[in-house]
């Protein structure tokens, strides 16, 4: 894991960074895999399916054989399942937007409406790890929100899989992955339903599928690989050593970070990542691509360039520190508030926002399963009282029809 210095512009520049950039070939075939599902349907989705999950069986996975795995679950998995569908719920809940309805003059009324989306599709990703915990971060919001038709869709479902399907209670869940499932769901096909919106994190694949369907297809946002920013003076050096290697052991091109003023702190930090890199082997390639210390001059030097990350995971000190951490997925808050403890059972939704995007949303929640619209009703005294400011504002922009729509409800 590499120590630098804030000072050093060029090397910290490379922290910095959020530009995406993609190999034009790579993005080339991205794109054709999406747009012959559209054109083939089932078929398409079939033959990819086959090649880059070897799929066997069924695109749909039925509801006997979902039953029968998920009971194959250890007894603890399924208990943990449960209990942090609870949690889940729970904040779901909080999370959705109110109707109200005000009346802003006499006889001008204005509603907002609330309304769940028809149909969405999640995504779980069944490469390296089994994922059960995704299916209930992006499932059970769209529950609470109300969403009638849940799909799911992993390429490889283990049991601990089937069993938060079943807790979940998905409406359909389909054993297929990758750009050919995200195209799937954005344009349908004969087996695989159109859907409203897609969720959930994945692959470089997978994220650039998303990103291309977006135009047809609304998502929740562009998801790269994960990362994590600690922002620390103070930290325990084991502690923080073990959640840079947690988030680091997610995907090769994970990146860890730790800011810090104190260089005592970052030289700890840097041995016993060391250390314990020899227990978690899958950590060490992006540790050693993407791991870097970053000694600032001071505390809010250092939760400034925090803020210029925008990362997807943050974690600080102190209650202050994370008051001024604006800019980032999700912040986790003390020595015991483990980043790993929000990815399974906190509540608190584990999709969260990379690359940057942090700048302008937070994670995943129910209020990105519903509709809000509004609703105005205005009587005739109400538009009569508007009507001068209508007109003024209408003929200023150089729109008569405008002005003139308002002008004869009231000769």
């Amino acid at each position: 894991m590499k120590i630098i210095t804030a000072t050093n512009k060029r090397a910290l520049k490379r922290v910095t960074d959020r530009t995406h950039s993609m190999d034009p070939t790579w993005q080339e075939s991205i794109e054709a895999i999406v747009d012959d599902v559209r054109k083939r349907g089932d078929k398409a989705v079939r033959e990819y399916a086959t090649r880059f999950d070897a799929l066997r069986g069924t695109i749909e996975i039925p509801r006997g054989e979902i039953l029968e795995g998920a009971r194959s679950a250890p007894p603890t998995v399924r208990a943990a399942i449960k209990q942090a569908a609870r949690h889940i719920r729970c904040v779901s809940a909080k999370q959705l937007p109110k109707k109200w309805r005000t009346s802003v003059l006499p006889g001008v009324v204005v509603e907002q409406r609330v309304t769940p989306l028809d149909r969405v599709g999640c995504y779980v990703p069944g490469g390296r790890y089994p994922l059960p915990s995704s299916l209930l971060m992006t499932a059970l919001p769209a529950k609470v929100a109300g969403v009638p038709e849940v799909f799911a869709a992993c390429p490889n479902p283990q049991p601990a899989v089937l069993a938060a399907a079943v807790e979940a209670k998905v409406t359909r869940l389909f054993r297929i992955g990758g750009a050919h499932t995200i195209a799937a769901f954005a344009y349908g096909t004969a087996t695989v339903p159109r859907v409203d919106k897609i969720v959930g994190p994945g692959s470089a694949y997978v994220a650039a599928a998303k990103a291309y369907v977006a135009r047809d297809c609304p998502i929740d946002f562009y998801a790269g690989p994960t990362e994590i920013v600690i922002v620390s003076k103070n930290g325990n050096p084991d502690w923080v050593a073990a959640d840079l290697i947690a988030q680091a052991e997610h995907d090769p091109e994970a990146r860890a970070v730790l800011l810090t003023p104190s260089r005592t702190l970052a030289h700890k930090v840097k041995q016993r990542v060391q250390d314990q890199l020899k227990e978690h082997p899958s950590a060490k390639p992006s540790i050693k691509k993407n791991g870097v210390i970053v000694i600032t001059k001071t505390v809010d030097d250092a939760l400034q360039l925090a803020n210029a990350i925008a990362p997807e995971h943050a974690v600080t000190d102190t209650r202050a520190m994370a008051n001024q951490l604006v800019k980032a997925g999700t912040v986790f808050v003390g020595a015991f508030s483990a980043q790993a403890a929000g990815d399974y059972a906190t509540g608190s939704n584990h999709v969260l926002p990379t690359n940057g995007v942090a700048r302008s949303r937070g994670g995943l929640s129910a209020s990105d399963f519903v509709r809000v619209n509004s609703v105005q009703q205005l009587t005739r005294t109400g538009l009569r009282q508007l009507a001068p400011s209508v007109i003024s504002l209408a003929n200023a922009e150089g729109l008569r029809g405008h002005a003139a729509s308002v002008a004869r409800r009231l000769e």
